[in-house]
Protein backbone atom coordinates (compact mmCIF):
# COMPACT_ATOMS: atom_id res chain seq x y z
CA UNK A 1 0.00 0.00 0.00
CA UNK A 2 2.72 2.64 0.93
CA UNK A 3 6.07 0.08 -0.11
CA UNK A 4 6.77 2.51 -2.96
CA UNK A 5 8.42 4.93 -0.28
CA UNK A 6 9.93 1.87 1.88
CA UNK A 7 12.70 -0.05 1.36
CA UNK A 8 12.29 -2.51 3.60
CA UNK A 9 9.37 -4.39 5.51
CA UNK A 10 8.26 -3.23 8.70
CA UNK A 11 9.31 -5.25 11.46
CA UNK A 12 6.36 -8.35 13.28
CA UNK A 13 5.77 -6.17 16.33
CA UNK A 14 5.18 -3.15 14.19
CA UNK A 15 2.85 -5.32 12.03
CA UNK A 16 1.21 -6.11 15.22
CA UNK A 17 0.56 -3.07 16.89
CA UNK A 18 0.25 -1.23 13.64
CA UNK A 19 -2.88 -3.31 12.60
CA UNK A 20 -5.88 -2.65 13.59
CA UNK A 21 -8.04 -5.23 11.58
CA UNK A 22 -8.52 -7.47 14.61
CA UNK A 23 -11.19 -5.27 15.88
CA UNK A 24 -12.13 -2.24 13.03
CA UNK A 25 -13.49 -5.41 11.23
CA UNK A 26 -16.84 -4.41 12.54
CA UNK A 27 -17.21 -1.42 10.12
CA UNK A 28 -17.04 -4.12 7.10
CA UNK A 29 -20.55 -3.33 6.21
CA UNK A 30 -20.47 0.42 6.58
CA UNK A 31 -17.17 0.55 4.93
CA UNK A 32 -18.65 -1.07 1.64
CA UNK A 33 -21.37 1.26 1.62
CA UNK A 34 -18.99 4.02 1.75
CA UNK A 35 -17.06 2.51 -0.79
CA UNK A 36 -20.73 2.28 -3.05
CA UNK A 37 -21.65 5.79 -2.85
CA UNK A 38 -18.28 7.32 -3.19
CA UNK A 39 -17.35 5.14 -6.75
CA UNK A 40 -21.69 6.07 -7.55
CA UNK A 41 -20.21 9.21 -7.75
CA UNK A 42 -17.08 9.12 -9.30
CA UNK A 43 -18.66 8.10 -12.31
CA UNK A 44 -21.23 10.66 -12.18
CA UNK A 45 -18.61 13.29 -11.86
CA UNK A 46 -16.53 11.34 -14.81
CA UNK A 47 -13.82 11.63 -12.64
CA UNK A 48 -13.87 7.19 -13.98
CA UNK A 49 -15.46 5.67 -16.33
CA UNK A 50 -18.72 4.34 -16.01
CA UNK A 51 -17.80 0.65 -16.79
CA UNK A 52 -14.70 0.78 -14.27
CA UNK A 53 -17.28 1.94 -11.52
CA UNK A 54 -19.77 -0.77 -12.48
CA UNK A 55 -17.09 -3.19 -12.43
CA UNK A 56 -16.40 -1.83 -8.56
CA UNK A 57 -19.78 -1.94 -7.47
CA UNK A 58 -20.29 -5.37 -8.31
CA UNK A 59 -17.12 -6.75 -6.78
CA UNK A 60 -18.02 -4.81 -3.62
CA UNK A 61 -21.43 -6.59 -3.53
CA UNK A 62 -19.75 -9.57 -4.07
CA UNK A 63 -17.30 -8.95 -0.81
CA UNK A 64 -20.33 -8.01 1.22
CA UNK A 65 -21.68 -11.46 0.01
CA UNK A 66 -18.90 -13.08 0.97
CA UNK A 67 -18.18 -11.70 4.54
CA UNK A 68 -21.97 -11.60 5.29
CA UNK A 69 -21.78 -15.36 4.73
CA UNK A 70 -17.80 -16.46 6.07
CA UNK A 71 -16.94 -13.28 7.79
CA UNK A 72 -13.84 -10.96 7.53
CA UNK A 73 -10.46 -12.65 6.92
CA UNK A 74 -8.07 -11.14 9.39
CA UNK A 75 -4.38 -10.65 7.77
CA UNK A 76 -2.28 -8.27 9.68
CA UNK A 77 -0.20 -7.39 6.72
CA UNK A 78 -3.27 -5.53 5.33
CA UNK A 79 -3.61 -3.48 8.46
CA UNK A 80 -7.42 -2.72 8.62
CA UNK A 81 -10.74 -3.19 7.20
CA UNK A 82 -10.27 -0.76 3.89
CA UNK A 83 -7.24 -2.45 2.89
CA UNK A 84 -8.67 -5.76 3.54
CA UNK A 85 -11.41 -4.80 1.57
CA UNK A 86 -9.64 -2.85 -2.07
CA UNK A 87 -7.12 -5.96 -1.57
CA UNK A 88 -10.09 -8.64 -2.21
CA UNK A 89 -11.77 -6.32 -4.50
CA UNK A 90 -8.40 -6.26 -6.69
CA UNK A 91 -8.30 -9.77 -6.50
CA UNK A 92 -12.28 -10.10 -8.10
CA UNK A 93 -11.69 -7.34 -10.46
CA UNK A 94 -7.99 -6.37 -10.94
CA UNK A 95 -6.11 -3.20 -11.81
CA UNK A 96 -9.56 -1.28 -12.17
CA UNK A 97 -9.81 -1.59 -8.43
CA UNK A 98 -7.77 0.59 -7.58
CA UNK A 99 -9.40 3.79 -9.16
CA UNK A 100 -11.91 3.15 -6.02
CA UNK A 101 -9.41 5.55 -3.40
CA UNK A 102 -9.72 8.49 -6.23
CA UNK A 103 -10.22 11.79 -4.33
CA UNK A 104 -9.93 9.76 -1.42
CA UNK A 105 -8.07 8.97 2.10
CA UNK A 106 -8.38 6.62 4.23
CA UNK A 107 -8.44 9.64 6.89
CA UNK A 108 -12.16 10.49 5.19
CA UNK A 109 -12.84 6.59 4.40
CA UNK A 110 -12.42 5.43 8.30
CA UNK A 111 -14.11 8.64 9.50
CA UNK A 112 -16.93 8.06 7.34
CA UNK A 113 -17.43 4.38 8.11
CA UNK A 114 -16.97 4.93 11.62
CA UNK A 115 -19.73 7.79 11.94
CA UNK A 116 -21.69 5.38 10.22
CA UNK A 117 -21.27 2.52 12.92
CA UNK A 118 -22.15 4.63 15.66
CA UNK A 119 -25.20 5.88 13.51
CA UNK A 120 -26.06 2.75 13.45
CA UNK A 121 -25.15 1.68 17.23
CA UNK A 122 -27.53 4.62 18.28
CA UNK A 123 -30.11 3.27 16.21
CA UNK A 124 -29.68 -0.12 18.31
CA UNK A 125 -29.83 1.42 21.56
CA UNK A 126 -32.59 3.81 21.10
CA UNK A 127 -34.62 0.36 19.95
CA UNK A 128 -33.33 -1.47 22.99
CA UNK A 129 -34.19 1.89 25.70
CA UNK A 130 -37.54 2.11 23.91
CA UNK A 131 -38.14 -1.93 25.05
CA UNK A 132 -37.14 -0.79 28.33
CA UNK A 133 -39.27 1.92 28.63
CA UNK A 134 -41.91 -0.19 27.62
CA UNK A 135 -41.32 -2.80 30.43
CA UNK A 136 -40.91 -0.28 32.92
CA UNK A 137 -44.27 1.30 32.14
CA UNK A 138 -46.15 -1.87 32.03
CA UNK A 139 -44.64 -2.60 35.78
CA UNK A 140 -45.04 1.11 37.14
CA UNK A 141 -49.17 0.42 35.75
CA UNK A 142 -49.59 -2.93 37.39
CA UNK A 143 -48.40 -1.11 40.74
CA UNK A 144 -50.03 2.00 41.13
CA UNK A 145 -51.48 0.72 44.59
CA UNK A 146 -48.59 -0.81 45.99
CA UNK A 147 -46.94 1.45 48.38
CA UNK A 148 -43.66 1.14 49.55
CA UNK A 149 -41.25 3.28 51.66
CA UNK A 150 -39.25 6.27 49.55
CA UNK A 151 -36.11 7.05 51.01
CA UNK A 152 -33.44 9.49 51.52
CA UNK A 153 -29.91 8.45 53.02
CA UNK A 154 -31.58 4.85 52.58
CA UNK A 155 -33.34 6.00 55.38
CA UNK A 156 -37.42 5.92 55.28
CA UNK A 157 -38.99 8.91 54.75
CA UNK A 158 -41.64 8.93 53.09
CA UNK A 159 -44.52 6.33 51.61
CA UNK A 160 -44.35 6.72 47.91
CA UNK A 161 -46.42 4.47 44.94
CA UNK A 162 -44.42 1.54 43.72
CA UNK A 163 -45.71 2.77 40.24
CA UNK A 164 -44.79 6.09 41.04
CA UNK A 165 -40.98 4.64 41.87
CA UNK A 166 -40.77 2.95 38.35
CA UNK A 167 -41.76 6.05 36.74
CA UNK A 168 -38.42 8.28 38.29
CA UNK A 169 -36.93 5.61 36.37
CA UNK A 170 -38.46 6.06 32.96
CA UNK A 171 -38.13 10.24 33.11
CA UNK A 172 -34.20 8.92 33.47
CA UNK A 173 -34.48 6.61 30.29
CA UNK A 174 -36.24 9.64 28.81
CA UNK A 175 -33.06 11.71 29.17
CA UNK A 176 -30.73 9.49 28.11
CA UNK A 177 -33.32 8.89 25.10
CA UNK A 178 -32.79 12.41 24.34
CA UNK A 179 -29.05 12.58 24.67
CA UNK A 180 -28.44 9.81 22.56
CA UNK A 181 -31.12 11.42 19.78
CA UNK A 182 -28.63 14.79 19.90
CA UNK A 183 -25.70 12.99 19.87
CA UNK A 184 -26.68 10.93 16.76
CA UNK A 185 -28.00 14.43 15.20
CA UNK A 186 -25.10 16.53 15.70
CA UNK A 187 -23.00 13.41 14.30
CA UNK A 188 -25.13 13.09 10.61
CA UNK A 189 -22.88 14.98 8.64
CA UNK A 190 -20.58 13.77 6.52
CA UNK A 191 -16.54 14.12 6.10
CA UNK A 192 -16.23 11.57 2.92
CA UNK A 193 -14.55 14.11 0.30
CA UNK A 194 -12.19 15.42 2.39
CA UNK A 195 -9.53 13.08 1.43
CA UNK A 196 -5.95 13.79 4.08
CA UNK A 197 -6.94 16.92 5.15
CA UNK A 198 -7.45 19.49 2.76
CA UNK A 199 -9.94 18.47 0.70
CA UNK A 200 -9.25 17.12 -2.84
CA UNK A 201 -8.67 19.08 -6.42
CA UNK A 202 -11.33 16.67 -8.31
CA UNK A 203 -14.86 17.95 -8.88
CA UNK A 204 -16.35 16.10 -6.11
CA UNK A 205 -20.40 16.11 -5.49
CA UNK A 206 -19.95 15.68 -1.74
CA UNK A 207 -23.76 16.39 -1.05
CA UNK A 208 -24.54 13.81 -3.65
CA UNK A 209 -22.09 10.96 -1.33
CA UNK A 210 -23.57 12.74 2.22
CA UNK A 211 -27.57 11.86 1.10
CA UNK A 212 -27.03 8.58 -0.34
CA UNK A 213 -25.53 7.59 3.05
CA UNK A 214 -28.24 9.29 4.97
CA UNK A 215 -26.05 12.54 6.41
CA UNK A 216 -27.78 16.00 6.45
CA UNK A 217 -25.21 17.06 4.71
CA UNK A 218 -20.93 17.45 3.91
CA UNK A 219 -18.85 18.73 7.20
CA UNK A 220 -17.48 22.27 6.04
CA UNK A 221 -13.95 22.00 7.45
CA UNK A 222 -11.72 19.16 5.95
CA UNK A 223 -8.99 19.15 9.06
CA UNK A 224 -12.15 18.72 11.31
CA UNK A 225 -14.24 16.28 9.61
CA UNK A 226 -10.85 13.77 9.42
CA UNK A 227 -9.86 14.49 12.77
CA UNK A 228 -12.98 14.80 14.31
CA UNK A 229 -14.00 12.08 17.25
CA UNK A 230 -16.75 14.09 19.34
CA UNK A 231 -19.27 12.05 18.05
CA UNK A 232 -17.41 9.09 19.56
CA UNK A 233 -17.41 10.73 23.16
CA UNK A 234 -21.23 11.64 22.63
CA UNK A 235 -21.86 8.43 21.96
CA UNK A 236 -19.86 7.13 24.60
CA UNK A 237 -20.61 9.71 27.60
CA UNK A 238 -24.51 8.85 26.76
CA UNK A 239 -24.03 5.06 27.40
CA UNK A 240 -22.52 6.25 30.72
CA UNK A 241 -24.62 8.08 31.66
CA UNK A 242 -27.63 5.67 31.09
CA UNK A 243 -25.40 3.43 32.04
CA UNK A 244 -24.94 4.95 35.45
CA UNK A 245 -29.37 5.22 35.78
CA UNK A 246 -29.04 1.19 34.99
CA UNK A 247 -26.97 0.70 37.61
CA UNK A 248 -28.97 2.89 40.23
CA UNK A 249 -31.54 0.36 38.62
CA UNK A 250 -29.77 -2.91 39.80
CA UNK A 251 -28.52 -1.70 43.25
CA UNK A 252 -32.13 -1.19 44.10
CA UNK A 253 -33.29 -4.71 42.64
CA UNK A 254 -30.15 -6.12 44.86
CA UNK A 255 -31.36 -4.20 47.99
CA UNK A 256 -34.81 -4.97 47.71
CA UNK A 257 -34.63 -8.74 46.58
CA UNK A 258 -32.17 -9.24 50.18
CA UNK A 259 -33.35 -11.02 52.68
CA UNK A 260 -33.62 -8.12 55.43
CA UNK A 261 -35.81 -6.18 52.75
CA UNK A 262 -37.68 -8.96 50.93
CA UNK A 263 -39.66 -6.34 48.84
CA UNK A 264 -39.04 -8.76 45.69
CA UNK A 265 -38.06 -11.82 44.29
CA UNK A 266 -36.08 -12.12 41.28
CA UNK A 267 -37.00 -14.70 38.80
CA UNK A 268 -34.58 -17.80 37.83
CA UNK A 269 -33.62 -16.56 34.93
CA UNK A 270 -31.51 -13.99 36.21
CA UNK A 271 -30.61 -15.35 39.33
CA UNK A 272 -27.55 -17.80 40.08
CA UNK A 273 -27.02 -20.18 42.82
CA UNK A 274 -23.84 -20.80 44.99
CA UNK A 275 -21.36 -23.24 44.68
CA UNK A 276 -20.93 -24.24 48.64
CA UNK A 277 -24.85 -22.94 50.34
CA UNK A 278 -28.10 -24.68 48.27
CA UNK A 279 -29.90 -22.16 49.63
CA UNK A 280 -28.48 -18.74 47.96
CA UNK A 281 -30.47 -17.28 45.39
CA UNK A 282 -27.84 -14.21 43.82
CA UNK A 283 -28.82 -11.48 41.95
CA UNK A 284 -26.09 -11.51 39.56
CA UNK A 285 -27.61 -10.23 36.60
CA UNK A 286 -28.26 -6.96 38.31
CA UNK A 287 -24.56 -6.76 39.85
CA UNK A 288 -23.04 -7.59 36.96
CA UNK A 289 -25.40 -4.61 35.05
CA UNK A 290 -24.01 -2.56 38.29
CA UNK A 291 -20.36 -3.60 37.74
CA UNK A 292 -20.53 -2.77 33.67
CA UNK A 293 -20.89 0.38 34.34
CA UNK A 294 -17.87 1.22 35.73
CA UNK A 295 -16.04 -0.42 32.49
CA UNK A 296 -18.83 1.81 30.30
CA UNK A 297 -17.57 5.24 32.16
CA UNK A 298 -14.04 3.50 32.00
CA UNK A 299 -14.32 3.38 28.19
CA UNK A 300 -15.55 7.16 27.77
CA UNK A 301 -12.12 8.41 29.86
CA UNK A 302 -10.19 5.71 27.58
CA UNK A 303 -11.04 7.90 24.85
CA UNK A 304 -10.73 11.56 26.04
CA UNK A 305 -7.56 10.53 27.23
CA UNK A 306 -6.79 9.84 23.65
CA UNK A 307 -8.33 13.23 21.95
CA UNK A 308 -6.80 15.35 24.76
CA UNK A 309 -3.75 16.35 22.87
CA UNK A 310 -3.40 15.62 19.04
CA UNK A 311 -2.93 18.40 17.15
CA UNK A 312 -4.63 18.56 13.57
CA UNK A 313 -5.33 16.36 12.02
CA UNK A 314 -4.91 12.64 11.54
CA UNK A 315 -3.11 10.81 14.26
CA UNK A 316 -2.07 7.44 14.52
CA UNK A 317 -3.39 7.67 18.36
CA UNK A 318 -6.55 7.65 16.54
CA UNK A 319 -6.92 4.09 15.68
CA UNK A 320 -7.58 3.55 19.60
CA UNK A 321 -11.16 5.55 19.05
CA UNK A 322 -12.86 2.47 18.13
CA UNK A 323 -12.24 -0.01 20.77
CA UNK A 324 -13.64 1.44 23.63
CA UNK A 325 -16.64 2.54 21.85
CA UNK A 326 -17.00 -1.49 20.44
CA UNK A 327 -16.59 -2.52 24.07
CA UNK A 328 -18.78 0.03 25.59
CA UNK A 329 -21.47 -0.83 23.06
CA UNK A 330 -21.49 -4.36 23.48
CA UNK A 331 -21.64 -3.98 27.00
CA UNK A 332 -24.44 -0.99 27.22
CA UNK A 333 -26.25 -3.58 24.79
CA UNK A 334 -26.46 -6.27 27.39
CA UNK A 335 -27.53 -4.20 30.25
CA UNK A 336 -30.16 -3.08 28.60
CA UNK A 337 -31.38 -6.36 27.59
CA UNK A 338 -30.92 -7.67 31.24
CA UNK A 339 -32.44 -5.12 32.91
CA UNK A 340 -35.60 -5.50 30.76
CA UNK A 341 -35.46 -9.00 31.35
CA UNK A 342 -34.91 -8.17 35.52
CA UNK A 343 -38.05 -5.63 35.29
CA UNK A 344 -40.09 -8.01 33.79
CA UNK A 345 -39.61 -10.88 35.82
CA UNK A 346 -39.47 -9.75 39.42
CA UNK A 347 -42.36 -10.68 41.61
CA UNK A 348 -43.42 -7.57 43.93
CA UNK A 349 -43.65 -8.60 47.36
CA UNK A 350 -46.47 -5.59 48.16
CA UNK A 351 -47.33 -6.84 51.78
CA UNK A 352 -43.58 -6.53 52.84
CA UNK A 353 -43.33 -3.33 50.85
CA UNK A 354 -46.03 -1.70 52.95
CA UNK A 355 -44.87 -2.98 55.88
CA UNK A 356 -41.58 -1.05 55.29
CA UNK A 357 -43.22 2.22 54.42
CA UNK A 358 -45.14 1.96 57.41
CA UNK A 359 -41.99 2.02 59.65
CA UNK A 360 -40.01 4.81 60.81
CA UNK A 361 -42.99 7.41 61.39
CA UNK A 362 -43.21 8.17 57.15
CA UNK A 363 -46.07 9.95 57.60
CA UNK A 364 -44.85 12.41 59.94
CA UNK A 365 -44.46 15.11 57.24
CA UNK A 366 -48.24 14.93 56.72
CA UNK A 367 -48.93 15.61 60.32
CA UNK A 368 -46.98 18.77 59.83
CA UNK A 369 -48.52 19.64 56.95
CA UNK A 370 -51.90 19.27 58.04
CA UNK A 371 -50.50 21.73 61.22
CA UNK A 372 -49.41 24.56 59.01
CA UNK A 373 -52.62 23.84 56.59
CA UNK A 374 -55.52 23.41 58.97
CA UNK A 375 -53.84 25.26 62.13
CA UNK A 376 -52.12 28.15 60.19
CA UNK A 377 -49.06 26.90 62.41
CA UNK A 378 -45.80 28.15 61.32
CA UNK A 379 -43.97 25.27 59.28
CA UNK A 380 -41.10 25.32 61.84
CA UNK A 381 -43.01 25.22 64.83
CA UNK A 382 -44.55 21.99 63.33
CA UNK A 383 -41.92 20.31 62.88
CA UNK A 384 -41.08 20.66 66.70
CA UNK A 385 -44.49 19.70 67.20
CA UNK A 386 -44.41 16.68 64.85
CA UNK A 387 -40.64 15.89 66.43
CA UNK A 388 -42.37 15.79 69.86
CA UNK A 389 -45.15 13.41 68.95
CA UNK A 390 -42.60 10.80 67.17
CA UNK A 391 -40.88 10.45 69.86
CA UNK A 392 -44.42 9.82 72.36
CA UNK A 393 -45.26 7.36 69.39
CA UNK A 394 -40.92 5.86 69.46
CA UNK A 395 -41.47 6.03 73.29
CA UNK A 396 -44.89 3.72 73.25
CA UNK A 397 -44.27 1.80 71.29
CA UNK A 398 -46.85 2.92 68.85
CA UNK A 399 -47.62 4.15 65.21
CA UNK A 400 -48.07 7.66 64.04
CA UNK A 401 -51.73 7.30 62.46
CA UNK A 402 -52.35 5.87 66.35
CA UNK A 403 -51.65 8.86 68.84
CA UNK A 404 -54.74 10.81 70.00
CA UNK A 405 -55.81 14.46 70.07
CA UNK A 406 -55.29 14.64 73.53
CA UNK A 407 -51.79 13.60 73.68
CA UNK A 408 -51.09 16.16 70.77
CA UNK A 409 -53.13 18.90 72.62
CA UNK A 410 -50.64 18.23 75.46
CA UNK A 411 -47.67 18.61 73.34
CA UNK A 412 -49.30 21.95 71.79
CA UNK A 413 -52.42 23.31 73.38
CA UNK A 414 -53.70 24.87 69.39
CA UNK A 415 -54.65 21.11 68.72
CA UNK A 416 -57.78 21.18 70.21
CA UNK A 417 -61.30 20.32 69.08
CA UNK A 418 -60.28 19.20 65.71
CA UNK A 419 -60.13 16.12 63.64
CA UNK A 420 -56.69 14.69 63.18
CA UNK A 421 -55.50 13.94 59.90
CA UNK A 422 -55.21 10.21 58.00
CA UNK A 423 -51.92 9.33 58.93
CA UNK A 424 -51.87 6.02 57.26
CA UNK A 425 -49.41 5.30 54.59
CA UNK A 426 -52.44 5.10 52.34
CA UNK A 427 -54.01 8.18 53.43
CA UNK A 428 -50.27 9.87 52.90
CA UNK A 429 -49.91 8.59 49.01
CA UNK A 430 -53.13 9.69 48.19
CA UNK A 431 -52.86 13.47 49.65
CA UNK A 432 -49.88 14.13 47.53
CA UNK A 433 -51.51 14.90 44.30
CA UNK A 434 -49.07 18.13 43.20
CA UNK A 435 -47.85 17.97 39.92
CA UNK A 436 -45.34 14.95 39.54
CA UNK A 437 -46.34 13.84 43.33
CA UNK A 438 -46.93 10.17 44.42
CA UNK A 439 -51.15 9.99 44.31
CA UNK A 440 -51.98 7.49 42.17
CA UNK A 441 -54.08 10.20 40.35
CA UNK A 442 -51.37 11.84 39.03
CA UNK A 443 -49.11 8.33 38.77
CA UNK A 444 -51.90 7.54 36.61
CA UNK A 445 -51.38 10.87 34.28
CA UNK A 446 -47.92 10.06 34.17
CA UNK A 447 -48.44 6.61 33.00
CA UNK A 448 -50.98 7.85 30.44
CA UNK A 449 -48.33 10.27 29.24
CA UNK A 450 -45.71 7.69 28.95
CA UNK A 451 -47.39 5.45 27.15
CA UNK A 452 -48.66 8.03 24.01
CA UNK A 453 -44.82 9.16 23.99
CA UNK A 454 -43.65 5.28 23.16
CA UNK A 455 -46.61 4.70 21.29
CA UNK A 456 -48.35 2.28 23.28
Amino acid sequence: MWGGRFAGGPSSVMQEINASIPFDKRLWKQDIQGSLAHVKMLAKQDIIESDDANKIIVGLEQIFEEFSENGVPVDLMLEDIHMTIEKRLTEIIGPTAGRLHTARSRNDQVATAFRLWVRDAIDEVLASLHMLQCTIIGRAEENIDVILPGFTHLQVAQPVSLGHHFMAYYEMLRRDVDRFQSARDRLNMSPLGSAALAGTGFDLDRDMTAISLGFDGPMSNSLDAVSDRDFALDYLSAASQSALHLSRMAEEIIIWASQPYGFVSMSDQWSTGSSIMPQKRNPDAAELVRGHSGRITGQLNALMMVMKGLPLAYSKDMQNDKPPVFEAHDLFGLCIISMSGMIETLTVNADNMRKGANSGFSTATDLADWLVRDLNIPFREAHHITGAAVAHCEAQQIELSQISSETLKSIDSRIDGVTLPDLSVEGSVSSRTSYGGTAPNRVREMIQAAKKECGL
